[in-house]
Parts: structure tokens; sequence; C-alpha cells
């Protein structure tokens, strides 16, 4: 996998993938131009979990109607501001049963999820579950 970031001008920066997908990245404070970078790492956490659960959910056939994952950080005071503390909130919409849900996102945090299991190296990584009808 490779990887790019190139800078535009000030603070910001255009990252590239090796499939060809661009990200705008905006270091400044306001972020006004696009992710910065540790919202980006966020974001991945999201995704990634999310890819696993869904696909968990429909190989045991669970009616899932939709799935919002949001992550909530927590980040050291002084430089490197690594995150310390991450709360991932899954919000599961459809007739999933409760142990289908648990058992789906227990998964991806304890075996699937490449981007949880390099963060909980530096952070607690924790969750609940939400269900609406």
């Amino acid at each position: 996998m490779i990887a790019s970031a190139k800078w535009k001008q000030g603070m910001l920066f255009d990252g590239k993938s090796e499939s060809g997908h661009t990200v705008h990245f905006d270091a400044t404070p306001e972020h006004t131009a696009g992710l910065s970078p540790m919202e980006a790492v966020l974001v991945a956490l999201c995704g990634c979990t999310s890819v696993d659960v869904v696909s968990i959910l429909e190989k045991k056939r669970e009616p899932l109607e939709g799935l919002t994952v949001t992550a909530k950080a927590e980040q050291a005071a002084e430089p490197p501001r690594v995150f310390t503390r991450i709360h991932l909130t899954y919000r599961i919409r459809g007739k999933v049963t409760q142990k289908a849900a648990e058992d789906a996102v227990s998964l991806s945090k304890n075996k699937y999820c490449s981007v949880s299991k390099m963060l909980e190296k530096a952070a607690s990584v924790e969750y609940s579950i939400e269900y609406e009808s």
C-alpha cells in the first residue's frame, strides 16, 4: 500500500492513495478546507469497523437497515497529541438481534478492524451500542 501527501499552501495538503483517491487535509485550527490528519484517523476507524459490522450482520442474515458509527476521542494535552481514549457509538437500525449486534461489534473490535487494533496501542477503545427500530 502506498500513500502520499502533497503540500498545497499554508497548512493545506492533498493526500492521495495508491488507488487514486484524494483527501484534503487542513491543519489550521478551523479545518475549513478539509479534515485534520487526526480527524481522518477517527473517520478511518469508523469506516473500518462499519465495514466489519455490516459484513458480519449480512453473513448472519440479520435485517440491518442502517448503521452509523460515531467516534469521540480524547487526546494528550502535550505533543505528540496522540489519542488516549476513544469511545465508539454504534447506532443500529433494523430488527437486528441484540446478540448478533454485540457479536458483530466485538468481532470487529477484537479481531477484524486493523485501525482499531493499531489505535489500541496508544488509546483505550471502548464502545456502546444503541438500537433504533
